[in-house]
């Protein structure tokens, strides 16, 4: 399986705002019961769209600044990025195949 890496609010602009291809970023938290059953679709995409799309994780916790600069005010947020531009963004939780229909126009 892929494995889906954790960024920060110090490497949050290199790894994702400036990243050559589509990050998918996964605002997420230990505590929170709907980001741990959306964790393995996460992985599955991160898998399904190894070398297209970059998917990384967020601990909201520990990144208060990004979360707002982004304005989520929910978890789990799926936000995708473009070039350096929000493309898309889905709370809470989803099932794959919802999610795939909406990320997929972007990629």
């Amino acid at each position: 399986m892929t494995e889906v890496n954790y960024v920060n609010e110090a490497d949050f602009q290199s790894e994702v705002l400036k990243a050559d291809k589509p990050v998918l970023v996964d605002f997420t938290a230990t505590w929170c019961q709907p980001c741990k059953m959306i964790d393995p679709i996460v992985k599955q995409l991160a898998q399904d769209w190894d070398g297209r799309v970059k998917v990384v994780k967020l601990d909201a916790d520990e990144n208060p600044n990004v979360l707002m600069q982004y304005d989520v005010l929910g978890i789990p947020t799926l936000i995708l990025f473009k070039a350096g531009e929000v493309k898309e963004r889905v709370t809470g939780y989803q099932p794959k195949d919802k999610l795939v229909t909406k990320l997929n126009p972007h990629i």
